[in-house]
């Protein structure tokens, strides 16, 4: 996977993405002048990036966090999708 393609996938601009790679959060490949990633690295770090649900009140306003139950949150969390559609 192309580091554009990366990017696009999670989200984050090329700047952010190589930060990741540099700070040893993601794997990537060089060969020649080109930086590669495999697509299963890329979900797997997708999958170790995920938030707990309920993890964030401290960043709801006060009047919010009554009205948003743990259990609510979860939805809000679906399963990545694979570029490759598996």
């Amino acid at each position: 996977m192309s580091t554009r393609g990366a990017s696009d996938y999670l989200g984050v601009n090329l700047r952010t993405l190589y930060r990741f790679i540099d700070e040893g959060d993601l794997a990537a490949y060089r060969f020649g002048r080109v930086i590669r990633l495999k697509e299963d690295d890329v979900v797997d770090f997708v999958e170790r990036s995920r938030i707990a649900p309920g993890s964030l009140e401290h960043l709801l306003a006060l009047g919010e966090r009554s009205r948003i139950a743990r259990n609510d949150v979860e939805h809000l969390y679906p399963d990545p999708i694979r570029v490759d559609g598996r």
